[in-house]
């Protein structure tokens, strides 16, 4: 009787354990998700969002919402490519796919990584202006050094966490005001679920697409991931990596649609019912006047420098692991192929923002250069992933790969309704 009952509780210690391990590795999973929410709550997105709310009220919510469902799906499936072949989205590419295609494909991602850094440093230039009155192109030299600095010396860990936890505080705080808004809640909802393209909006529908769906930051999250090496601690982990994943990915972009929407609704009850359309960052730092009053100006600032420092450090890292995949390298800052990626890119945005007149223009037009770029990345992504060369018994199912390919379908066809609409 004595050892059955023993037995008894050790099986249920064992159950317990389990279960706390099984919390635990909920928690252990949580992270590169996060990281990339990051970079859609970037001073591009910002300057979409208020555009977006200011001119057409809550009449493009849905291109959030459509464009949060499209991230889920993406970042939640190149996150497996990462887990399965311990291999990022850029690595993958060249060691699998012909190099006339491969090469071609990942320039061209890296050429939409520039144009986010040209956003994120053209964002923090504004916020120097906003607070020290800094000449537009002093504040984005001081910002390129900087974020070089924090990424050539890998001593941007050590901020990480500060930067990204302010950032979110900042966001959540238009969640907050939307407590303090008279907001029309039933047409706030429709605006979320039912498309509608107003007469001229076509530009900024593209940008928040593009501010949203981030061509550099499935790269990203497939470097990030893969970084832990999943693949190389046997199927169980593998498993249990692919099971928690979804939570993490979830949860991150749950987060980021909550706040981009927040935006955009702030901006139609603040601007559009008064019939002014936000054209400047300055403009929009009024929304948080109601939670900081005189403040609101300095805070918003604050807060903008912090979205475009930690957003260019992402798109920096994600130049770095494009240019190092392309020979086949993972991303270390002390290889010299990663390390001219990333200068490749911040110097390269830099460049173009000399050569800005208008910079919230500019904001919303590299957003929009992104969308373009998208549907190639989508293609490459779906291709690899429903490979089982590739991905061996993880290859997409026939469902998933439909559903990709059709994502990356609407994305051309909307790129291509843009285009035809410009010329």
């Amino acid at each position: 009787m004595l050892k059955k009952k023993l037995s008894n509780l050790r099986r249920h210690w064992q159950m317990r354990e389990g279960s706390m391990s099984g919390g635990l590795d909920i928690l252990r999973h949580i992270g590169p998700g996060l990281l990339v929410t990051v970079g859609f709550i970037d001073p591009g997105n910002w300057a979409s969002n208020f555009a977006a709310g200011s001119e057409f009220g809550y009449a493009l919510l849905w291109v959030v919402t459509l464009s949060t469902v499209m991230l889920i799906v993406l970042q939640h499936n190149v996150a497996h490519l990462g887990i399965v072949t311990g291999l990022c989205l850029s690595e993958a590419a060249t060691r699998y796919l012909p190099r006339g295609l491969s090469r071609p494909v990942l320039l061209s991602a890296m050429a939409a990584s520039v144009s986010t850094s040209l956003a994120e440093i053209l964002g923090a230039a504004i916020a120097l202006q906003m607070l020290f009155g800094l000449p537009l192109i002093i504040g984005a030299a001081i910002s390129t050094l900087l974020c070089a600095f924090l990424l050539l010396t890998n001593s941007y860990s050590r901020v990480e966490k500060g930067i990204i936890a302010f950032v979110s505080l900042i966001g959540f705080s238009f969640l907050y005001e939307l407590t303090l808004t008279d907001t029309d809640w039933a047409r706030a909802a429709a605006g979320m679920v039912v498309p509608s393209i107003p007469e001229g909006s076509m530009l900024v529908v593209m940008s928040v697409l593009g501010a949203v769906v981030m061509p550099h930051n499935l790269f990203l999250h497939s470097e990030v991931i893969q970084s832990r090496q999943v693949n190389t601690q046997g199927e169980p982990s593998i498993r249990r990596a692919l099971k928690f994943e979804f939570f993490d990915t979830l949860l991150a972009m749950t987060i980021g649609w909550a706040i981009n929407s927040a935006m955009i609704i702030l901006a139609a009850d603040t601007f559009a019912r008064q019939h002014r359309i936000v054209d400047s960052l300055p403009e929009a730092g009024t929304l948080l006047a109601p939670l900081l009053g005189g403040a609101a100006a300095t805070v918003f600032a604050i807060a903008l420098l912090m979205a475009g420092i930690s957003s260019t450090v992402t798109s920096g890292m994600a130049a770095g692991s494009i240019f190092a995949g392309i020979y086949n390298e993972p991303y270390d800052t002390k290889d010299v192929h990663s390390r001219a990626g990333i200068l490749l890119s911040l110097g390269l945005a830099f460049l173009l923002v000399i050569f800005i007149g208008d910079p919230f223009k500019g904001l919303i037009v590299s957003q929009a250069v992104l969308s373009l770029q998208l549907p190639v990345t989508i293609f490459l992504q779906v291709g690899l992933t429903s490979s089982r060369r590739v991905m061996g018994t993880y290859a997409n199912s026939r469902a998933t790969t439909v559903l990709l390919f059709a994502l990356a379908l609407l994305v051309t066809a909307l790129n291509l309704y843009l285009l035809l609409g410009l010329f």
